[in-house]
C-alpha cells in the first residue's frame, strides 16, 4: 500500500478527538445553506478564524483544520511509518485544542502548530527509547531513530533520492529543509518552530544543504541521477512536496 493510498489520505480532516469520516470528495463541515458561510471562511486568515474559535466556534477551528491538515500530514510522512502518521497528526491537533488560547500572536497560527507537531514528533522517539535522552535530534536521523523503513511509492529516482537522502541527515537539519522547501518557510518562521535564533537558523539551513549534498553523492545509484538531482535541487525538492501531498486516492 502507498502511503498516500492509506485510509488516512482518504478521510480527510476531522475534528480532533472524533474518528475521520471516509468521503469520496473534498470535505466539507458546512453544507447544504451553509454553503455560503463555509466559501466566506474559506477566505478568513488565520488570525480572524482563531479569534472566532477561541469565542466558542468549532466550525472555525474546523476550518483551520482542513487548511492544514495536508501540511501537519506531511510533516509526518518521512520521519515515521505510515502506521503511526494518523494518530501523529491527531496528537497534534489535539495538542493545539488544548493550547489555543496560550497563542500570542494570532497570525503566526502555521508556525505554532508546526511548533506542536514538532514537539509531539520528539515526544513520539523518547517513548520509543529506555532513555528519552537518546533522542537527539542535532545527532541523530531519522535512519537511526526510526525502528524500520518508510514506504514511499514515487516513480522518479530523483525524487525517491532526495527523500532517502534527508532521512539519512540529523533530524533537525531534515526538519529544516522540508520546511524551507516544502512549506515555504521563511528564516523567521523557521527560528520560532526549532526555537533557534534567526543568525543561527541562517548557518544551520546552509550546514543541512551541505550535508543533503553529501548524502545524496553517497546514496546516488549512478552518477547520471546525482547529476540530475543536484542540478535542480529545488524544482525536484517542490514536486516531492506535490507527490506526497496531493496523490489521488485510489478507486475503490
Amino acid at each position: 500500500m502507498r502511503l498516500l493510498d492509506h485510509p488516512i489520505r482518504r478521510a480527510g480532516p476531522w475534528w480532533p478527538g472524533t474518528k475521520p469520516k471516509p468521503t469520496t470528495g473534498s470535505y466539507y463541515p458546512w453544507n447544504g445553506p451553509d454553503t455560503l458561510r463555509y466559501a466566506q471562511r474559506m477566505v478568513m486568515s488565520d488570525a480572524e478564524l482563531l479569534s472566532q474559535w477561541r469565542t466558542g466556534d468549532r466550525d472555525a477551528g474546523r476550518m483551520l483544520f482542513e487548511r492544514y491538515y495536508e501540511t501537519i500530514e506531511r510533516f509526518f510522512v518521512n520521519k515515521v511509518s505510515e502506521d503511526n502518521i494518523r494518530d501523529l497528526v491527531q496528537e497534534t491537533f489535539l495538542a493545539c485544542v488544548k493550547s489555543r488560547e496560550h497563542l500570542r500572536d494570532p497570525d503566526k497560527f502555521r508556525s505554532y502548530l508546526l511548533t506542536t507537531a514538532f514537539n509531539v514528533l520528539r515526544g513520539h522517539y523518547r517513548k520509543k527509547k529506555r532513555r528519552p535522552s537518546e533522542v537527539d535530534f542535532d545527532n541523530n536521523s531519522m535512519r537511526n531513530l526510526a525502528s524500520g523503513p518508510i514506504s514511499l511509492l514515487i516513480e522518479k529516482r530523483e525524487q525517491r533520492l532526495l527523500l532517502e537522502a534527508l532521512r539519512h541527515i540529523p533530524t533537525n537539519d531534515q526538519a529544516l529543509l522540508e520546511l524551507h522547501y516544502w512549506e515555504q518557510l521563511t528564516t523567521s518562521e523557521m527560528s520560532e518552530i526549532l526555537d533557534i535564533p534567526h543568525g543561527t537558523t541562517k548557518r544551520r539551513l546552509q550546514r543541512a544543504r551541505a550535508r543533503l549534498r553529501g548524502k545524496l553523492e553517497e546514496l546516488a545509484e549512478s552518477a547520471e541521477v546525482l547529476e540530475s538531482t543536484l542540478s535542480d535541487l529545488d524544482m525536484w525538492a517542490k514536486q516531492c512536496r506535490h507527490a506526497i501531498g496531493r496523490a489521488p486516492a485510489p478507486e475503490s
